[in-house]
């Protein structure tokens, strides 16, 4: 009897030694993920010479100009124009990315053949193919079909995210039992009605999680808006219009450039915390599930 308590303590005390590492290295996985949006944050209240000399040091009442640094770089970039863009190129490509990948999942996991194969493993090729390898070649191919404006980019974004996104679905798919569609198509339902009305529901989770992953990248990418739509058009993009703060000799306002960055943050982080429970969800059902 003595013994087995014993046992029960050490194994308690292993485990509380256990939760406690995991606390200190969730702890600190939080900082360091925090830290450079907190950077960021407070060097937007600083004056843009203050920032170079003391970077990672608190606003002080000489250093600190409160909104001076937003409004420069909203007069100077046209940041409103450029997040109507960024919102338009970002929503219809997140759209288009889950509608169509979704259902050329659906169709290479339940059709097996030759062709199905040969695609499923092409969209795997794609992920691991650099974008800089194709470059030159894309923005060629845009050139020529004149997908240098907000619609192209969705057609361009559609390609180039579909690799991971029809990855993820067919992932996801395998594991819906057969016995589901096969019930459906006793009812009646042809194999468009099955899947949107049987599969498409249960594929929720995962493809929030794919619209999330989508629109961060979107969002956030600076390389493919630039090579195709350029500075000279009025269809920027808020990373190509925070580049325009640095100058063509590279001077560069840091105040301003720190404001906008602020600014654009914050739409793509309200949109993870308001779809991270359905993550959460995904990963209970999937557990459930296996």
């Amino acid at each position: 009897m003595q013994d087995t308590l014993s046992l029960k303590k050490k194994s308690a005390k292993k485990s509380s030694i256990g939760d406690s590492i995991i606390f200190i290295v969730l702890c600190a996985l939080v900082v360091v993920f925090l830290a450079p949006i907190i950077f960021i944050v407070v060097n937007s209240f600083k004056g843009k010479f203050f920032i170079s000399d003391a970077p990672f040091a608190l606003p002080t009442s000489e250093t600190f100009v409160g909104l001076t640094n937003y409004i420069n770089g909203l007069e100077r970039t046209g940041f409103f124009s450029a997040i109507g863009w960024s919102l338009f190129i970002t929503i219809f490509s997140v759209i288009a990315i889950i509608f169509f990948t979704s259902m050329t999942a659906y169709y290479i996991t339940r059709v097996k053949s030759k062709f199905t194969n040969a695609l499923y493993y092409m969209f795997v090729f794609s992920m691991i193919v650099p974008f800089q390898m194709v470059m030159f070649s894309t923005v060629k191919l845009a050139d020529t079909l004149n997908l240098a404006n907000p619609l192209g980019m969705v057609v361009l974004y559609l390609g180039f995210g579909s690799g991971l996104s029809v990855f993820m679905f067919s992932g996801f798919i395998k594991s819906i039992p057969l016995e589901i569609e096969e019930a459906a198509t006793i009812d009646g339902c042809n194999p468009l009605q099955t899947y949107f009305k049987i599969v498409l529901p249960i594929l929720k989770p995962t493809a929030i999680t794919v619209a999330i992953l989508n629109a961060m990248w979107i969002w956030n990418d600076y390389l493919l808006p630039y090579l195709v739509i350029g500075l000279s058009t009025e269809y920027k993009t808020i990373p190509v219009v925070v580049q325009m703060l640095v100058g063509s000799n590279g001077n560069r306002d840091m105040g301003a450039m720190m404001a906008m960055l602020v600014l654009s943050i914050v739409p793509i982080i309200i949109f993870y915390l308001a779809c991270q429970k359905y993550i959460i969800e995904g990963v209970a059902a999937g557990a459930v599930k296996g």
